[in-house]
């Protein structure tokens, strides 16, 4: 029998509270996030043998759920995350987030329980459910967590670089993560982002307020980069392993 859209969203909501605890929201995203890209690439590399990003032995979602139970699970996602990192050159990029903090997460017992749930995220979205309306629901969730994340980042950008927007927004793009409309000083970011560590996301917010302050991407755009945000590049990196890719970006 089919899953109703109500049971969908009441599962994953309750999934996102039992995930969120009585963490802030600024400390959550910290992890969920780098939970989110772990499980995305892979299953892209899962299904890509010819994925651009590398997925090792022992560093993969699927590891991360298998912890289920552990006593030592903390310590362990945290080698995981680790070794993905390394093998990607994402060391400080990914693997911020610790997993074995006992005044985040909690002790013991409590601990394998929170970071259990955490792992198993997805399984809580019914395993019978229709695929195209089980990704429409994961798409409104991806949306309301940019919501809850973008408009600190706007925030510090903006009080950073001196510059205003007039409005910004949050959609489904094809070839670009993100866009500046200059005259009108409005942006649009891709939903694809909320897949991707926080700094992905707040690399993208810099790059796109950067445009008020040089329209292309010339030499004194990119040391405007450099000199507010100087790990873009790694940032980049990631952004470039997906389809979305910016091959055609002259920089």
């Amino acid at each position: 029998m089919a899953v109703k859209k109500s049971e969908l969203y009441s599962s994953l909501w309750q999934s996102c509270d039992e995930l969120r605890g009585g963490m802030d929201a600024s400390q959550y995203k910290d992890y969920i996030l780098v939970l989110l890209f772990v499980k995305y690439v892979s299953d892209k590399a899962a299904s890509q043998p010819s994925y651009l990003l590398d997925v090792p032995a022992g560093g993969s979602f699927a590891d991360l759920v298998a912890l289920k139970g552990d006593p030592e699970i903390g310590d362990k996602i945290n080698k995981i995350i680790a070794r993905l990192a390394e093998a990607n050159e994402l060391k400080g990029v990914i693997d911020v987030a610790d997993f074995n903090d006992p005044d985040k997460l909690g002790k013991g017992q409590e601990m394998v329980v929170v970071l259990r749930n955490r792992t198993t995220m997805e399984l809580h979205v019914p395993s019978d459910a229709d695929v195209r309306q089980r990704d429409r629901v994961l798409q409104r969730w991806y949306r309301r967590q940019l919501k809850e994340l973008i408009p600190p980042l706007l925030e510090r950008w903006q009080r950073l670089l001196g510059v205003q927007v007039t409005y910004w927004g949050i959609k489904k793009m094809k070839t670009r993560w993100g866009t500046c409309n200059i005259e009108a000083r409005r942006i649009w970011l891709n939903l694809e982002l909320a897949k991707k560590p926080i700094q992905c996301l707040e690399y993208l917010v810099a790059h796109e307020l950067m445009h008020l302050h040089e329209r292309c991407h010339s030499n004194r755009f990119v040391a405007l980069m450099d000199r507010h945000l100087p790990a873009w590049r790694q940032h980049r990196q990631i952004l470039n392993s997906e389809p979305l890719a910016h091959e055609n970006w002259s920089y």
